[in-house]
């Protein structure tokens, strides 16, 4: 009988132990948890870099505010479609299945940043009067982020690589079949745009069967302030 009092009296003894440690280390946890919570709250600087967002459109920093983020990917060969970012929301891409062959195309505003209209032309079955036709709508100041897939150069003619050129492009007129082409300009202005690039389809260099390789664009564009 003493023994199993003894025996009942260390295991007491050692589960009150246990307890008061856990209630220790929780109460430990608490504080530090209260603390970093009032460092963050009061700090703003902490506060700051604790919810500060990746840059958008997965671009290496933010842009200025006076700038827009944008990154624009061509398609790949004919089985890959392109994508086009803009301020952070991708508004045309494979995964949203809004994107098809030929010229795909965001207007955007270039004083607000708002997205105006976007779409493609399949440059094999449109009728080219409608491919000028929009382009010609698209008025000065407006901003325009186009990427290649599959064929762009089939129904291209030289009146709308003149519109392409009229909006900062330096690589369209040399645009030709199954070539990749991604460009961002302003509708009415001839100041060359930074935002363009063109793979060749070359068989001595294509990284697909009978197709280049993917190019893509990304950086931040001004607003438009006037023409």
């Amino acid at each position: 009988m003493r023994y199993r009092a003894v025996l009942h009296l260390v295991t007491v003894t050692v589960v009150f132990l246990v307890a008061w440690k856990i209630f220790v280390n929780s109460f430990d946890d608490l504080a530090a948890a209260r603390s970093i919570f009032e460092v963050q709250h009061f700090n703003p600087e902490i506060r700051e870099a604790a919810t500060k967002s990746a840059p958008k459109c997965s671009l290496s920093r933010d842009c200025p505010p006076d700038h827009f983020a944008l990154h624009i990917r061509s398609g790949a060969a004919d089985i890959v479609g392109p994508k086009i970012c803009f301020e952070g929301k991708i508004v045309m891409s494979h995964l949203i299945n809004n994107v098809g062959p030929g010229l795909n195309m965001v207007v955007v505003n270039g004083e607000n940043g708002v997205v105006e209209k976007h779409g493609y032309f399949n440059m094999s079955d449109e009728n080219p009067e409608d491919i000028l036709a929009y382009l010609k709508e698209i008025k000065p100041g407006m901003i325009i982020l186009v990427a290649s897939f599959d064929d762009v150069a089939s129904k291209l003619t030289d009146e709308m690589k003149e519109i392409f050129v009229g909006m900062g492009s330096t690589l369209i007129t040399s645009v030709k079949p199954r070539d990749n082409w991604v460009f961002a300009g302003r509708a009415g202005t001839k100041n060359k745009s930074p935002f363009e690039k063109h793979a060749v389809n070359d068989e001595e260099t294509n990284v697909f069967e009978g197709w280049p390789h993917m190019v893509e664009v990304g950086g931040c564009f001004p607003r438009t302030l006037n023409i």
